[in-house]
């Protein structure tokens, strides 16, 4: 026997195949656009009432803004922190599995090819129906060798539809990660300023029982002396009892925002205590803050970019359901050797060979494929509008910051002269109590009142500090747009297998829709 029947009966399935394939141009369901938010225009600035106290630039706001601060330890504290944290190294992981996920789903516009061998020796049942025909039902032998292969042909755009949507959920992990990497950014910065303003709180507590003290010693001689009542004396003992009071929660508060922190970093508690006790004043803020907002804020929020790419995989769900209502054809072939003795194994007539077509057509599902399109179609529109909202609280998280910043600057400059007048009351007060020209009511109220003015003056400047870090975080700093190197041509290129690592960038759809 030659190798022409055999020939001939592959040319004739490669002609069929080529025919189907040429059909396969075209792949079912919407193809994605880039959605539009209706907010591209939209330019943000501080409001006219409060513009006057703003010291601000339109230069671009840098990726690393913390160094903005011009603190050496704030900095080594956010390399750490990328390093170590813990949320960052799951969201890495989670990062791999999508990736998974696409050469999963890439694998399926590729032939899959196996190969078996099997063996078996059998005999015959002597009282059985074939050894009453004759059948012989001594043992035997039996030997096989061959490859599976099967090849669904992607007509309908199925599995690009599937290659498609994976890339893009690829592609919303890796902005989800650097969404965290954008809040653990400012997270890590909110917490080291509230741990220096709680540390100047704490000096401030020192400070003020330090003059009580004072002012009590003082009374106590009055009182000796015959100038003075126990009034006063009980008031000075009870004002430097309650400032000692407001010590220990100050140290609790202290220490609580040094174990954040080493949480943060992914360390144990008290890992950062030697290095981070010492009190150190807030941060200096640049004279001139680069707060340039623009219609840009889209592409640098990964917020934003995360919600695009999820509206693109829930896009090309839709392709994928669709595409189940169409028959799925493909094609199988089995070429192997077998025989009953094993030294026959390579002879040509030991031989066999099936190759062909399949047809998959759904005819009666019971409403499966209708609803499960249906569901996709209702995502699709769900993703959409997350995607409008997610633009849509952005833009209001920059125009609250940009208040809030605003608010803070004006509300500092006002307690700062509260302050000044308090100090020199106080000072007035202290003198005028020695020569005995005024009651120590007077003094207590000037105590008090340099007290609270000093401890909102200090809220007042971290708060500040803070309005700035939440600025920078609703202006979508803390990350670099780059470390996602753009490959646009993969998505649309379907006779390569895809490549994972390429697919991990952002994708484009196809830009004429195909039914």
């Amino acid at each position: 026997m030659t190798l022409q029947p055999l020939l001939s009966q592959l040319r004739q399935c490669a002609i069929a195949t080529l025919g189907v394939v040429s059909l396969a141009g075209c792949a079912v369901g919407p193809d994605f656009v880039k959605p539009e938010s209706g907010l591209s225009e939209v330019q943000l600035a501080p409001r006219p009432d409060q513009a006057r106290v703003t010291l601000a630039s339109d230069a671009a706001v840098p990726a690393r803004w913390w160094l903005l601060f011009n603190d050496p330890l704030l900095a080594e504290l956010q390399s750490r922190a990328q390093a170590g944290n813990l949320d960052l190294h799951m969201a890495a992981e989670r990062i791999e599995q999508s990736r998974a996920q696409l050469g999963i789903a890439a694998s399926q516009l590729l032939p899959s090819v196996a190969a078996n061998a099997s063996y078996a020796r059998e005999a015959l049942s002597e009282h059985g129906k074939f050894a009453a025909l004759g059948a012989p039902t001594s043992p035997s032998d039996f030997w096989q060798l061959g490859f599976d292969a099967s090849w669904e042909l992607d007509l309908w755009g199925r599995a690009r539809r599937m290659r498609e949507g994976a890339a893009a959920a690829l592609e919303a992990t890796v902005y989800d990660r650097e969404a965290a990497r954008v809040a653990l950014s400012a997270e890590v910065a909110r917490t080291y300023l509230q741990l220096r303003g709680t540390q100047a709180q704490l000096d401030i507590a020192q400070q003020n029982l330090t003059v009580a003290e004072r002012t009590l010693g003082l009374a106590e001689s009055r009182e000796r002396n015959g100038v003075a009542t126990r009034f006063e004396t009980s008031s000075a003992r009870a004002q430097s009892a309650t400032i000692k009071a407001s010590i220990p929660e100050l140290s609790q508060r202290r220490n609580g925002l040094m174990n954040a922190l080493a949480l943060l970093l992914g360390e144990q508690p008290r890992a950062l205590d030697a290095q981070l006790r010492a009190a150190m004043p807030l941060p200096s803020l640049p004279a001139n803050m680069p707060v340039g907002v623009s219609s840009g804020l889209a592409h640098r929020r990964p917020d934003i970019l995360r919600a695009e790419a999820q509206l693109h995989a829930a896009t090309a769900a839709i392709g994928v359901a669709k595409a189940d209502f169409y028959p799925r054809i493909g094609l199988k072939g089995r070429i192997g050797v077998e025989a009953f003795e094993s030294g026959d194994l390579d002879s040509w007539d030991s031989r066999f060979f099936s190759v062909g077509p399949t047809v998959y057509l759904p005819i009666f599902q019971g409403g499966r494929l209708t609803q499960r399109l249906a569901l996709n179609e209702a995502r699709q529109k769900t993703a959409a509008l997350a995607y409008r909202q997610t633009v849509l609280r952005a833009w209001h998280e920059v125009d609250n910051a940009l208040d809030a910043w605003a608010a803070q600057q004006r509300q500092h400059a006002e307690l700062l002269v509260s302050y000044e007048q308090n100090q020199q009351a106080l000072q007035a007060a202290e003198r005028g109590y020695e020569q005995g020209a005024s009651d120590y009511l007077s003094v207590l109220t000037a105590q008090r009142n340099v007290l609270a003015s000093q401890t909102r003056l200090n809220d007042s400047a971290t708060n500040a500090t803070l309005t700035v870090v939440n600025l920078y975080k609703s202006l979508g700093r803390g990350w670099d747009p780059d470390a996602l190197k753009t490959t646009r041509e993969v998505a649309d290129d379907d006779s390569a297998p895809a490549d994972p690592v390429a697919m991990a960038a952002p994708i484009v759809a196809r830009t004429q829709a195909a039914q």
